[in-house]
């Protein structure tokens, strides 16, 4: 009875990792738990895609560039995109977070495991989460392009190109699980604080590379 209850006592809680995350990021290295997480993960996700799919006016940001009789085709293909990107995105990142996290722990000759890593990549995933169903709220209520959240630097300095898409990166959110996945690290996978930090910090300036890149290329109009 009593290894019962300290069972559930030490049970990993996704929700409080908003408020205790040091304390839930302890609990999953004792207590990993994947699947009841996963799901929820995977459901918040799926509701967040939904909303911005079927609010967003994908009309009006194409343009032109779509002929009428297209028009429709191409809004649904691109609403059923959102909703499977929102679906299958959460879960890819959370594998290869974890797949490189893991190559970094047996060079470090950190002994933890790849259950340990999954579920903490995947309460983690509660900050992009929460983020994405923040932002697409905001601008369902108020408008604005759905593509730059209003977390960001990009809603504040307008600016086009590969800045563009890098400052559109660096927001709110971003930076709260960049600091949450240096004390996961450090919590979870036993790395020093220098190399859960660093780490951490360069996984995100690989995102903010990628975003501009994304912003560059988007700007070419490819």
């Amino acid at each position: 009875m009593e290894e019962q209850v300290q069972k559930n006592t030490n049970k990993p809680s996704l929700f409080a990792m908003i408020w205790s995350p040091t304390e839930q990021l302890e609990k999953v290295r004792l207590n990993p738990r994947i699947w009841g997480p996963l799901a929820i993960i995977t459901l918040l996700f799926i509701a967040a895609s939904a909303l911005l799919a079927y609010t967003t006016d994908i009309a009006t940001l194409l343009g032109d560039e779509i002929p009428a009789e297209e028009l429709a085709l191409v809004e649904g293909f691109t609403r059923i995109s959102m909703l499977i990107g929102g679906v299958l995105g959460p879960i890819i990142g959370i594998l290869i977070s974890t797949a490189i996290y893991l190559v970094i722990a047996k060079i470090v000759s950190s002994d933890v495991t790849f259950k340990q890593l999954f579920s903490m990549n995947t309460f983690l995933m509660i900050v992009s989460a929460l983020g994405m169903i923040v932002n697409t709220l905001v601008i369902w209520a108020i408008g604005g392009n759905p593509a730059i959240y209003v977390t960001s630097l990009g809603s504040i300095i307008p600016v086009d190109g590969f800045v563009g898409g890098m400052l559109g990166a660096i927001e709110v959110f971003t930076i709260w699980g960049t600091v949450l996945s240096a004390i996961g690290l450090q919590k979870v996978a036993g790395f020093s604080k220098g190399l859960a930090w660093g780490v951490s910090i360069v996984f995100l300036i690989i995102g903010l590379v990628f975003a501009g890149v994304g912003g560059a290329m988007q700007g070419l109009g490819v």
